[in-house]
């Protein structure tokens, strides 16, 4: 049995019997953080629909990770979506950030739905929107801003996703995020802390009460 007030909370518009069918194919997973919920090249059985936690969905290349975008609590992931209108192959890999509780849908279903509630494109076409901003967003950070300003915006993103601040987040784990090495980020980092932009305690590294920073 299924979560009945995020169902209507998130698909309240699609009507009655559209609930009553959620009730019926729908599961609810509880998945442990840092755990793989997908990969390239996998076959999509489930459409995730993200009810708390985080979720980060990136591809690889030479081993380094590409982050597109992150899944957020009411959000789904626009890239498993999209499979359905294809061959249910997946193109990027999705691993939750933190402990999550997820809505998984058949895949198989959901593409039976569309014919039959044809409003649930609005969901698709919602998400496309987002994750469109997401993508471009990253793109501008890679092309104009430089690296200290990225590490910046990438430890003030994972704070709004977490709401923690101090965050953990290890010198190579940002490293492999934004495609450079561990030695790198350290030095950028240590050169961030003597400006005063950052702190780096035993709980984590934490942006000063004084600094923009949106706590979700």
């Amino acid at each position: 049995m299924v979560d009945h007030k995020f169902i209507l909370n998130k698909f309240g518009f699609l009507g009655s019997d559209f609930s009553s069918e959620m009730q019926k194919h729908a599961v609810i997973d509880t998945i442990k953080a840092k755990t793989e919920i997908i990969r390239e090249g996998q076959k999509v059985r489930y459409i995730p629909f993200l009810i708390k936690g985080s979720i980060k969905v990136y591809t690889l290349n030479d081993g380094r990770e590409l982050i597109y975008y992150y899944v957020r609590p009411d959000d789904s992931c626009l890239m498993t979506f999209s499979s359905i209108f294809g061959d249910y192959t997946s193109k990027v890999y999705a691993v939750t950030e933190e402990d999550s509780e997820v809505l998984l849908i058949p895949a198989s279903i959901l593409h039976h739905w569309l014919i039959r509630f044809p409003e649930i494109n609005k969901l698709f076409y919602y998400e496309y929107d987002k994750r469109f901003t997401d993508v471009m967003n990253m793109v501008n950070e890679a092309v104009f801003h430089k690296l200290d300003r990225r590490i910046l915006s990438y430890i003030k993103q994972q704070i709004s996703i977490t709401g923690h601040n101090p965050i953990r987040l290890t010198h190579k784990e940002i490293a492999n995020n934004l495609g450079t090495s561990r030695e790198v980020v350290s030095r950028v980092l240590k050169k961030m802390e003597n400006e005063g932009e950052i702190l780096q305690t035993k709980e984590g590294l934490k942006i000063p009460s004084n600094e923009n920073v949106r706590i979700v």
